[in-house]
């Protein structure tokens, strides 16, 4: 070995740097790029009638629109559970901690048909609910149950280890320059936990947009109500209509990057404007 070269056990930077490179092409960008190519055998005219039928944008307005909602409710009670995991010492805490990661372990089937016999008319709490006039099995309101449901521990998993390093000398040393609680959670604590959070509803949005197999089942799949774009995906390649697929597909992608690099520059403007 040649004196002053550092010995590492691991490769060197170009042999990781390749093999990165090249399992993210082959796992990630080679699939993406072959949806691109399927829907590209479609003219304009025809990729533009696929993506823009009325049926198939009141799916783009459930499935983005219950995604973000139950993004953003699990952003707060995300933060609260959280909160309560890491700051309170409590009987069972442990028992609530791993109930925390239970959807990321049960099937999403399973998932789907449990929260379906409990909405259902004739569930556990449908049957309360719906004399009431609340109706969740088959509407949007279910579909954002369900999504609320497998994004949570998303939230919780990424606020939770920030939290935990949290200095709370800081918090009190706000409290004894005269700051209420508000105050010091606001100036103190949720600029240090904004990055993670805003990780966490991200990370929730983009598994809500995909979801399929516990949304399909207490969704009723009633056309221009409750019908998810995954699932019109899906019937197009019963169809045989690859081309229709990816089309829809396509704008499904599309749309989510945006979504999701617009979040992720929130994110870094927030980390600048902390470093300032």
């Amino acid at each position: 070995m040649r004196p002053g070269k550092r010995h590492r056990v691991l490769p060197g930077f170009p042999l990781a740097l390749g093999y990165t490179l090249f399992y993210l092409a082959l796992i990630v960008l080679i699939p993406l790029s072959a949806v691109f190519l399927k829907s590209a055998t479609l003219n304009w005219e025809q990729f533009w009638s696929t993506v823009s039928a009325p049926r198939v944008v009141a799916s783009y307005r459930v499935t983005f629109g219950t995604a973000l909602l139950a993004a953003a409710i699990n952003g707060v009670f995300g933060l609260i559970f959280a909160w309560v995991l890491v700051r309170y010492s409590f009987p069972g805490k442990r028992v609530v901690d791993a109930l925390v990661d239970l959807p990321f372990a049960l099937p999403t089937a399973v998932a789907g048909i449990a929260l379906t016999a409990i909405y259902a008319g004739n569930g556990w709490l449908g049957q309360w609910l719906e004399p009431l006039g609340v109706k969740v099995a088959f509407t949007p309101l279910g579909i954002l149950i369900a999504l609320t449901f497998i994004g949570l521990p998303f939230v919780v998993r990424t606020v939770q280890p920030v939290l935990e390093d949290l200095d709370t000398e800081l918090e009190e040393a706000a409290v004894s320059l005269g700051a209420d609680r508000w105050q010091t959670f606001r100036h103190i604590v949720l600029p240090a936990l904004l990055p993670a959070l805003l990780t966490g509803f991200a990370l929730a949005f983009a598994r809500a947009v995909g979801e399929y197999g516990s949304v399909i089942f207490i969704a009723g799949n009633v056309p221009m109500v409750s019908e998810i774009t995954p699932l019109l995906i899906i019937s197009k390649l019963e169809q045989f209509d690859y081309a229709g697929a990816t089309a829809i597909a396509v704008v499904m992608l599309v749309v989510s990057f945006v979504l999701l690099f617009l979040i992720n520059g929130l994110q870094i403007w927030t980390n600048r404007s902390r470093e300032r």
